[in-house]
């Protein structure tokens, strides 16, 4: 890729459209003073249960890439006894910067959120899941301030580095006294979690959103984004593009147009990673004018998932992109289950073994039957995302694997930005 993706910058301003549909970023401040000045107090809610009247007639889904409806957790967790809060900034996908981003501008925004989820459950123990840099050192800063502005504290824990430490249960494992690696979830976290206790863990980006609907209510949020999938999004959007960095958008936009907010493709475009290291490829000349959304986005078994769009330029080989990503994430699974264990390993293998041109034809067939035998057989969703990805690059790279398997290939064998 012609930029790395660990090195996203901080959100770029956005060239058309507009401030109205920034609703997060443009009440961004990082000191509380200017949040209070842009935004009030944290509007506490005096009857139980209207923030989750508010939240349901929203539509909010989670931000972290899953896109549960918010209210559903919450409702869950605030019908359980004094329950654990977490908010999770993790953001172990090497594509996104979204979080960090949104603690660096706004942690006011997120830590109301947090504050509100908290009191919307009659929370016992609140958490601040953080990945280590710029977003969590604004989010310490940001909570020094704000002592007498909560009522419930909020404890900081900086998250393990690696690609499956978000992932729910290993938060919960943890926060529990465990190492940061998924577990078998015999029951769900809003029944038991950390300690045992009933947890709800939320991507910070949807508990910023969950303050604002709290201000201005469930009709206000409603006003951008679609009749399914209504509001706003954070992308972080990278690879070949003109302006790398961290923009918002109403979801239904069309792909074309979000790239346009960081400048555009910087030259002729392949295909555009859509979702991130789990997500899927769609090609540039069918796929730029689909709506971002999960509907949107079907055809190529693509979902805007947390947030991520890497542009892949003309002339660059998306077999021998995707076989590093492969390589990369099956190192960093839990190594807990057969199909972390070996299959990833062996189906990231084969994939690499086409992107080196072997001439072999039963390479592909390879690939897919360890797919099949990974999807669905994981103790976390790790195995699934990583089968999504192939999957898509054996589809919309048929060239490639074809000129592959014949010896030889015309692309240039990039690498994606930030891997090993």
């Amino acid at each position: 890729m012609s930029a790395a993706i660990s090195a996203v910058p901080p959100p770029v301003a956005e060239p058309t459209g507009g401030w109205s549909s920034r609703r997060l970023m443009s009440a961004a401040a990082s000191d509380l003073a200017g949040h209070a000045e842009r935004l009030g107090g944290i509007p506490w809610q005096s009857r139980r249960g209207s923030l989750l009247t508010e939240l349901e007639a929203s539509g909010l889904t989670g931000r972290g890439g899953a896109g549960f409806p918010a209210w559903r957790k919450l409702a869950a967790v605030a019908a359980a006894d004094r329950p654990v809060i977490v908010a999770n900034a993790a953001e172990g996908e090497p594509a996104s910067a979204k979080d960090a981003a949104l603690l660096s501008h706004a942690p006011h925004l997120v830590l109301d959120g947090l504050q509100l989820a908290a009191e919307a459950a009659g929370a016992g123990d609140v958490h601040l899941y953080v990945k280590a840099g710029p977003g969590a050192a604004s989010a310490r800063r940001a909570l020094a301030e704000r002592r007498g502005w909560d009522r419930f504290r909020v404890r900081v824990h900086e998250a393990a580095p690696g690609f499956v430490s978000g992932e729910e249960s290993a938060v919960i494992s943890s926060l529990s006294g465990g190492p940061a690696l998924p577990t078998f979830k015999r029951r769900l976290a809003v029944e038991s979690g950390v300690g045992g206790r009933p947890t709800l863990v939320s991507n910070v980006e949807t508990l910023a959103h969950l303050a604002m609907i709290a201000r201005y209510g469930h009709r206000w949020f409603r006003t951008l984004g679609t009749a399914a999938e209504p509001g706003t999004f954070l992308a972080t959007l990278s690879g070949a593009v003109e302006w790398p960095g961290v923009v918002e958008a109403p979801y239904g936009i069309r792909l074309r147009d979000l790239l346009g907010l960081a400048g555009g493709p910087a030259g002729p475009a392949r295909a555009v990673l859509v979702g991130g290291y789990h997500g899927a490829w769609v090609p540039a000349d069918a796929g730029l004018d689909a709506p971002v959304s999960r509907a949107g986005l079907a055809p190529w078994g693509a979902t805007p998932g947390a947030g991520v769009a890497v542009v892949l330029p003309a002339g660059e080989c998306g077999l021998a992109n995707t076989a590093t990503i492969a390589r990369y994430l099956a190192g960093q699974s839990a190594r807990q289950c057969g199909p972390c264990l070996n299959g990833l390993p062996t189906m990231a293998d084969a994939l690499s073994r086409l992107a080196r041109c072997e001439r072999d034809p039963r390479l592909v067939g390879q690939v897919e039957r360890m797919a099949g035998l990974v999807a669905g057989r994981g103790v976390c969703h790790h195995p699934d995302g990583t089968v999504r990805l192939v999957r898509s690059a054996l589809r919309v790279f048929e060239t490639d694997v074809r000129a592959h398997l014949s010896g030889g290939c015309e692309e240039r064998h990039g690498r994606m930005g930030g891997m090993r």
